[in-house]
């Protein structure tokens, strides 16, 4: 009888190697046969599930998203009440910043990633979408709780706080901050665009959050 073989399960061990090796010695290093031998598969396996480097990058960088979204999903399970905007919003910011070994080492690949998208339009553009769906979710958290009262726009607060998050991730990883500082940093800039005793309705507990890989510079 043949034996079964879990696609989804080679194709995720193929794309752990490629993030580890992006994340030590940079996306120079990539190529099918170093990610093979990372793997401790063939090159003929590699090719078999990627048939480029784009098709590779792109994988890693959704199962990026895909553990991203899994440790969102983990902490809302830990919560009794559904979470407020500010509370949606700082959550997925901690998972976009340096702040353990895990989200450093997504983070070094989507850094890479983005140099790498920059001169690839086809790869750029699905950037580019991401990067607009995670501006919107940002700004329909911080309009719920009535900015305009405050003086806040909320589509120029999101476009700021993805420029913040990216900037306070690159610097932890060069170890120009410390995480306690970007925290601080990140924690100022929320209370003045969704501060915690801000009104608003509470999300729905079923919303799915899907942040796009790409842009994270920490997870």
């Amino acid at each position: 009888m043949p034996k079964k073989v879990d696609h989804q399960a080679q194709r995720a061990l193929i794309a752990d190697a490629l993030m580890r090796v992006a994340a030590t010695r940079g996306l120079e290093a990539v190529s099918l046969r170093h990610v093979a031998t990372e793997a401790g598969v063939s090159t003929g396996m590699v090719q078999h599930y990627f048939r480029t480097k784009d098709q590779m990058m792109i994988f890693a960088l959704d199962m990026v998203s895909a553990g991203v979204q899994a440790r969102l999903a983990a902490e809302a399970g830990d919560q009794d009440a559904v979470p407020t905007p500010r509370a949606l919003v700082r959550g997925l910011l901690l998972q976009m910043l340096p702040l353990d070994e895990q989200r450093a080492t997504e983070g070094k690949v989507a850094l890479a990633f983005l140099s790498y998208a920059a001169v690839r339009p086809h790869v750029a553009a699905e950037l580019r979408e991401n990067t607009a769906q995670m501006r919107a979710f940002f700004a329909d958290q911080i309009r719920a709780t009535s900015p305009a009262e405050r003086g806040v726009d909320p589509e120029l607060a999101a476009t700021a706080l993805l420029a913040l998050v990216d900037g306070l991730g690159v610097h932890v990883l060069g170890g120009h901050y410390s995480p306690d500082a970007a925290l601080a940093a990140l924690d100022q800039y929320l209370d003045s665009v969704l501060p915690a005793e801000a009104a608003g309705p509470r999300p729905r507990a079923d919303r799915t959050i899907t942040p796009p890989a790409p842009r994270t510079v920490g997870p």
